[in-house]
């Protein structure tokens, strides 16, 4: 028969491995840890703060150039001012790749604290339980009898379902702690992915950037850096431009499409291109479309957007076409486009981007980033143009060119009565 005094000794034993391992605090070093990387987190939101004030002043500036007469050295000035905005959103995605590293390092630290926890735990626990099961291998009797006193005896029984007691417990707690590991995890696959399509934009930026070096260099070039040479760039362009329409409203006009209204959904079924919303120009007779379109018709709706402003898909769907009208007819047209067939029954073309993200036989879906927004073929400033069309009658279609002589123009074509007023289909608008 075992003294009393053994059983006592095991449960001093349980006691302690239950202070040290159950109850334990976060380890000291990890909460310096993650207090250091919420200060550099901090310092990096405070960093796109300040670089989110600059680019308002930037578009201050731009927006005041657009009320001025259109020059050589405005032109250049913008492009300019262009660049210097373009490369503090860059500033601010490197400030953001940097925070969410840090975001990255700080849930890794958390998911190892986790992990060292529950192992440490489980090992107290397996030690604890075991001891238990040693204890309760004898039998209530043989206890009695081996203690001097029934009393203590009695109260070191009770003390021993206690320990169960609190086992059981804190099997519940490390069941929590599991839980939270887990969400900790899907929080670090998610903060990875943002951190890629982070380094994406980057490279975006980075190529609009170097395109806006070109683009100076190639008007200093044509002009000769004269504003007479200038003034005669923009007079041929927009002869050519005004040229352009008149044929392919001529060409769009012999072609037989009959529209059935049950094929297209119902209003408001798009949502907006782009993040923020001012609507420069609406679709068809306005007053600037007969001053504007040889046609004297506005064939969409345009959007304010400087160069470089991402720009979505309005629904899910498949890109049918992508393209740059600069290449065959400078100026004059669509410039760098984007044609995406969606789900619905519609059809969109974004006009004048810098960049296009998506590659036709892509499948994008609502809020996907498909290009960028910039200032490409005939356009007064960088904005964002959507054409809207029934999905049946559109397609990128090339045809040779007399306004262009000797030029094949590959670009979105479409019926007449094929274009759509996008403002139906979009959430509902109130100019500010």
């Amino acid at each position: 028969m075992r003294p009393f005094q053994d059983y006592k000794k095991r449960f001093k034993l349980i006691f302690c491995i239950l202070v040290v391992f159950l109850t334990a605090p976060v380890f000291f070093s990890f909460a310096q840890t993650a207090k250091e990387l919420q200060n550099k987190i901090d310092q990096r939101n405070n960093d796109i703060v300040k670089l989110e004030i600059e680019i308002r002043s930037y578009q201050k500036e731009l927006d005041e150039l657009g009320q001025e007469k259109n020059s050589l050295s405005s032109s250049i000035k913008a492009l300019d001012i262009t660049r210097k905005k373009l490369n503090a959103d860059i500033s601010i995605t490197e400030n953001k790749i940097e925070k969410t590293n840090f975001k990255i390092q700080g849930l890794s630290e958390d998911i190892s604290t986790k992990q060292n926890s529950i192992s440490n735990n489980m090992q107290a626990i397996a030690a604890s339980i075991k001891i238990t099961n040693e204890f309760e291998n004898s039998s209530l009797v043989e206890i009695l009898l081996s203690a001097e006193d029934f009393t203590l005896a009695w109260n070191d029984i009770d003390q021993r379902i206690s320990v169960r007691e609190k086992i059981i417990d804190h099997i519940e707690i490390l069941r929590g702690i599991k839980v939270e590991l887990e969400d900790t995890r899907a929080e670090t696959i998610e903060a990875k992915n943002e951190l890629l399509n982070l380094k994406t934009d980057l490279a975006d930026q980075r190529k609009i950037v170097e395109q806006n070096s070109k683009e100076k260099n190639k008007l200093l070039a044509q002009t000769k850096n004269s504003e007479a040479g200038f003034q005669k760039i923009i007079k041929e362009r927009l002869a050519q431009k005004d040229a352009l329409e008149r044929e392919l409203r001529a060409y769009e006009s012999e072609l037989v499409y009959i529209l059935d209204p049950s094929k297209l959904p119902n209003a408001g079924v798009l949502s907006w291109p782009l993040d923020f919303i001012y609507i420069t120009q609406l679709f068809g007779k306005t007053s600037d479309s007969k001053r504007l379109y040889a046609s004297g018709t506005h064939s969409g709706v345009d959007f304010r957007a400087t160069v470089g402003t991402s720009v979505k898909s309005m629904a899910s769907g498949i890109v049918v076409g992508v393209g740059d009208t600069d290449t065959q007819c400078p100026g004059a047209s669509f410039g760098k486009f984007i044609l995406i067939k969606y789900d619905n029954g519609l059809s969109s073309a974004y006009g004048h981007l810098s960049l296009v993200k998506a590659r036709v036989g892509d499948r994008v879906v609502r809020g996907t980033v498909v290009a960028y927004s910039g200032n490409t073929g005939y356009s007064t400033g960088p904005h964002l143009h959507v054409s809207l069309y029934a999905s049946d009658a559109v397609g990128v279609k090339s045809i040779p060119s007399k306004s262009c002589p000797g030029r094949i123009l590959t670009q979105p074509i479409a019926a007449i009565n094929a274009y759509l007023d996008p403002m139906y289909y979009l959430p509902s608008y109130s100019s500010r």
